[in-house]
């Protein structure tokens, strides 16, 4: 899930502006004569506020080949460049779940686990989708447990980076919360028993480097622990 605490969208005290320009180059076949004609447009928002887009839950695909264990390395490509760390609560589905009413959602719910969605930022930025940002090789490290009969949406998420904390929040923040997510998704995406959904992650995050130990803990699940290698 994209955008989907607050608190990682920005400082509630900024004042964002996002100016759009769009440039439209015209040939003439007949007499060959160029044109061009330039618009802009702007969008202002306070950072406390949800961006229309992200008033909607937003999901994206990360790949099978994501998945890594507890205790395995999270491998840093080449050229990946800026990577982060990013917490996240993970749902794990229970049963095929298609159209499902949110208040029936947690029905398909097996339970939750521990998550770290790795991002490398620059194909974030600039690839067309998020194919390898998101979804390169051990980029979706899981566990080490499922849990279930939790409060599932007032669980405290923390992250530590070679024993610092770096990310603390609980999941109440959580802007849509795992019915909606579960509801949503089946509406447009058929879940199966098996399938993973990370819901988010709260804050700032920050790059990890070869060599660093990155820890995500989740309240009544445990800890995931992984070690940050360079590709050889």
């Amino acid at each position: 899930m994209a955008g989907n605490y607050k608190s990682h969208l920005g400082d509630e005290e900024a004042i964002t502006t996002k100016i759009t320009t769009k440039t439209t180059v015209t040939t003439s076949s007949k007499t060959g004569e160029t044109t061009s004609e330039t618009t802009s447009t702007s969008e202002t928002r306070h950072s406390g506020e949800i961006p229309e887009k992200l008033q909607i839950p937003q999901p994206f695909f990360k790949s099978p080949s994501c998945l890594q264990r507890h205790e395995g390395n999270i491998v840093l490509p080449k050229d990946s460049e800026v990577t982060h760390f990013e917490a996240e609560l993970v749902i794990v589905i229970g049963k095929t779940a298609r159209n499902v009413p949110k208040k029936d959602a947690l029905d398909y719910v097996l339970g939750v686990t521990c998550g770290n969605d790795v991002s490398a930022r620059a194909w974030q930025r600039d690839d067309v989708q998020w194919w390898r940002a998101k979804g390169g090789n051990t980029f979706g490290p899981c566990g080490p447990f499922i849990a279930s009969a939790l409060d599932y949406d007032n669980l405290l998420l923390q992250l530590r980076l070679n024993g610092k904390t770096m990310q603390e929040e609980r999941t109440s923040q959580l802007i849509h919360d795992i019915p909606t997510i579960v509801s949503f998704v089946s509406h447009y995406v058929t879940l199966y028993p098996g399938d993973l959904i990370f819901t988010g992650t709260p804050g700032k995050t920050s790059e990890i480097h070869p060599g660093d130990v990155v820890e995500v803990e989740l309240e009544g699940i445990g800890m995931l622990r992984n070690k940050v290698v360079a590709q050889e």
